[in-house]
């Protein structure tokens, strides 16, 4: 049987760099689940608001390899050491299929279509989703689970300095700063001076790393 999407994510997410590698770590990004109007009956989400939470299953769409390999080199390992696939959380699977657990901030329905807001999407804009189901804490939560090689990015305690250039508001200062200490480069980019560049929210960001500050250099 084939399976279609119910609904898509819209967020500010235009590229693939700079999403968090990881869902429920981006507590200031909103995004909107929209669904499709053959799936926004109101009887499908009742009882939906007694939930915090939900996970979403949903495809790797930008995920261009055809051929899915037995083993994968995660960036966190330095991009050298393999390990399975299926050790991993790699989008080059056998199935593009992603699982992510994401807060609720409010449902509404926007011109006949079903709308979730959530925060700590770890999506790009435009990204079909499968399905919804909620998160259940008695089951869903293992508090002594190991995580083998996967390291909390929030241990990494970076500051974010936004140069003269880097001019913007507010909110978009207080996105880019959880975004960008979650540190965006490559887990093997070691020390270095190089200059990157993000898309966000139609704007080209780009900034350096030098120790433990991430200076924004320019937000255009």
């Amino acid at each position: 049987m084939e399976i279609l999407p119910i609904a898509h994510i819209e967020n500010g997410f235009e590229e693939l760099f700079g999403i968090p590698r990881q869902s429920g770590i981006a507590e200031s990004v909103v995004s909107r689940i929209v669904f499709e109007k053959e799936y926004s009956d109101i009887n499908a989400f009742r009882e939906l608001d007694s939930f915090s939470h939900i996970w979403l299953i949903w495809e790797f769409n930008l995920a261009d390899k055809k051929e899915w390999s037995p083993t994968v080199r995660p960036p966190k390992l330095g991009g050298n050491k393999r390990v399975g696939v299926f050790a991993s959380r790699s989008p080059y699977r056998p199935n593009k299929l992603g699982l992510s657990s994401v807060k609720i901030l409010k449902t509404a329905m926007e011109e006949n279509n079903f709308v979730i807001y959530v925060t700590g999407a770890d999506l790009a804009d435009k990204t079909p989703i499968f399905d919804i189901k909620p998160y259940v804490v008695y089951s869903d939560c293992h508090p002594d689970a190991m995580t083998g090689f996967s390291l909390d990015p929030k241990n990494a305690e970076y500051s974010v300095v936004f140069s003269s250039d880097a001019k913007a508001d507010e909110e978009l200062k207080k996105e880019l700063t959880e975004l960008l200490q979650l540190d965006p480069r490559p887990g093997y980019k070691g020390e270095d001076n190089n200059e990157y560049k993000m898309k966000y929210k139609g704007h080209d960001i780009s900034f350096s790393v030098n120790g433990k500050v991430i200076n924004v250099l320019t937000i255009c």
